[in-house]
């Protein structure tokens, strides 16, 4: 027996390492997690679908291409697709080293949106526009945030001081005052989630935390009190606070949103549904901000359900590959994946049912958008990596 342990110890150990880890590095595919995977198919393909669905009426009205933006939105799967499939092909921890040139360059981009560079619809500067199809920075940047802080925090090895927490608030400050000036609120406050995520998750101090909640709201209560906001962020944050709300106004979105999820039922009124909400166009960028409210009409509290499952596995797996990371980098970047997907999908459901501030922040996997949509793929890609390299 002794002598059997002996040697099943050095052939494990032929090379100077353990065989298992040495097949591990050499063939990390391996351990793809299939069911992340499945996921993300399962949603973007639900996604496509209530995108033309959604789109697919007006469109007709107009005599436009009815599947324009599916066309367009399956490119961005496409290209998508190619990006998840490029991040599984290198160790994550790589990144670690270029995370600040990462930050630099989305920090450039979101100061070029600012400029005559960047491309004006309805009164806000977010995009810069690349031949037919246009860039929006700032949700890449979400991804660039959570790759340099968690470095950062990560190298401080759960030993994060005063200094580390002012540095790391200097990080999300930056991109984020940048977003507030194009305007747009709803993605600044995805940043500050995501950095109050990571810092929780890389070990700050409870009375270092609980000094920034109450920054926080004294931030938010200036805010409110030096009119920095203008009139219609005010409206959109506040309505659904009003219990009777001017439909005709300030109150129009969220009352047909409610309106046309509550249609649906139980089992909706069908994809191909005329004279619907949704047909008749009631609801204002649908297919964006408001994609919800087409799944509620025409798939129902059924359609609606499911959709709120898959995200939920979705953000449970995020979870657990955090709990599974080989180190704190894959720990901090699979958590800031996980809480900036489920604040949006708390927020953008929220705000379609009337119980959260209208902030426009878009449903993942699900709402029209390339950069979303890419963004989502980088975020997928990442949790493979990190998922795959878990026992290197």
């Amino acid at each position: 027996m002794v002598m059997e342990g002996i040697f099943g110890e050095a052939v494990d150990k032929i090379g100077g390492q353990p065989i298992a880890a040495r097949m591990a590095r050499k063939a990390p595919i391996r351990h793809l997690d299939p069911i992340l995977l499945l996921l993300t198919l399962a949603l973007v393909s639900y996604g496509a679908l209530m995108v033309y669905s959604a789109t697919v009426h007006k469109q007709l009205e107009a005599d436009l291409d009815p599947g324009f933006f599916l066309k367009r939105q399956l490119i961005s799967l496409a290209v998508g697709l190619v990006v998840l499939t490029a991040l599984t092909f290198f160790d994550y921890r790589w990144i670690k080293g270029v995370a600040p040139m990462i930050y630099g360059g989305t920090v450039l981009a979101l100061v070029l949106v600012l400029t005559p560079l960047g491309h004006v619809q309805a009164g806000a500067r977010r995009w810069i526009n690349i031949g037919a199809y246009q860039l929006q920075p700032s949700e890449l940047a979400k991804i660039a945030l959570i790759l340099t802080l968690s470095a950062f925090l990560a190298s401080k090895r759960g030993e994060i001081g005063l200094v580390d927490v002012v540095i790391a608030i200097a990080m999300v400050l930056v991109p984020g005052a940048l977003i507030y000036l194009e305007p747009d609120l709803g993605t600044m406050i995805v940043f500050v989630v995501i950095g109050a995520a990571l810092l929780f998750m890389a070990g700050t101090k409870i009375r270092h935390l609980v000094a920034l909640a109450a920054l926080g709201m004294a931030a938010v209560a200036f805010i409110f009190q030096a009119g920095l906001l203008k009139d219609y962020q005010l409206d959109r944050l506040t309505v659904f606070l009003d219990p009777n709300p001017d439909v005709q106004s300030v109150g129009y979105n969220v009352t047909q949103s409610k309106i046309t999820i509550g249609s649906g039922g139980m089992t909706g009124k069908g994809l191909e549904g005329k004279n619907t909400q949704t047909s008749l166009d009631f609801v204002p960028e649908q297919h964006t901000d408001f994609i919800f409210t087409a799944v509620g009409e025409q798939l129902g509290f059924l359609g609606s359900a499911t959709l709120l499952a898959l995200l939920a596995f979705l953000i449970w797996r995020a979870l657990r590959i955090a709990a599974m990371a080989r180190d704190m980098y894959g720990t901090l970047v699979a958590s800031g994946i996980a809480a900036f997907w489920a604040f949006q999908v708390f927020v953008n459901i929220g705000m379609t049912m009337g119980i959260m501030p209208i902030t426009g922040v878009p449903l993942p996997f699900i709402s029209y958008g390339g950069s979303s949509l890419i963004t989502n793929f980088i975020a997928v890609g990442l949790l493979l990596n990190i998922h795959m390299r878990r026992y290197v």
